[in-house]
């Protein structure tokens, strides 16, 4: 499918797994939480679990490493029959702070990639998860300068995307997103008639996932890396 982006004024990229590793993280803290928890139950038990809790806990804490934190010591507490240890809780709170610690680590291309197309292009960061940890990681990125504006929202629906086009005056028209999650950086926008093009991340977290029904029919463009946009762009 031919896509046309000359009406390109705007564009917005996820951060998480699009500029930098992030899930990476996640699936290393759920082996370390499961090595903790295993006097307790089966590593498979452990990880259905806590993924369990981590999406009923969503509309409460919402995203990001915090969150999980919380859900994870939930897990402990319930799979334990509340037998779990200070000492365990301790190490399950060091696994998160040990997250929240972890150094930045771009993606191939990415600065190359922002600097130039933001010498023709209005460049914006539209990322979901806690806004502290959002902010500590785009400071250590070095690539704050790129950015017109930040937007760190609560979730990534059609809701969100459109009160944040009206919010910058942009017509969908005019807005292309940049993402690895197609549930939460490429639908919603395609929906809205904006433009997205699908960057993959080699793991994607199991509740990002969509269906092959999902994408039937819907315009939007897959690239291997980010590398690619500056030929569709320029």
């Amino acid at each position: 499918m031919e896509i046309n982006y000359n009406n390109i004024h705007v564009i917005g990229f996820d951060a998480d797994d699009t500029l930098w590793v992030n899930e990476t993280y996640f699936r290393d803290a759920e082996v370390a939480f499961g090595k903790l928890l295993s006097p307790y139950e089966t590593l498979n038990k452990i990880d259905q679990e806590l993924f369990k809790a981590h999406i009923r806990n969503l509309p409460l804490y919402g995203y990001g490493i915090k969150g999980f934190v919380l859900s994870m010591v939930e897990t402990a507490i319930e799979l334990s029959n509340n037998n779990v240890s200070a000492k365990t809780t301790q190490a399950i709170l060091d696994i998160g702070k040990g997250m929240l610690e972890k150094p930045i680590e771009l993606l191939d291309g990415v600065e190359n990639v922002l600097k130039e197309l933001s010498k023709k292009y209005k460049l914006i960061l539209a990322t979901k998860g806690d806004l502290l940890d959002q902010e500590r990681k785009l400071e250590k990125s070095g690539l704050l300068d790129y950015f017109h504006h930040i937007e760190v929202l609560s979730d990534k629906k059609e809701a969100n995307y459109s009160r944040l086009l009206n919010h910058l005056d942009i017509k969908p028209s005019q807005f292309l997103m940049i993402g690895n999650s197609l549930r939460s950086d490429i639908l919603p926008l395609v929906n809205l008639k904006a433009h997205a093009i699908h960057v993959p991340f080699h793991t994607t977290w199991i509740h990002e996932q969509v269906t092959e029904n999902e994408t039937n029919g819907k315009a939007y463009k897959t690239v291997k890396s980010l590398n690619e946009l500056l030929e569709l762009l320029q």
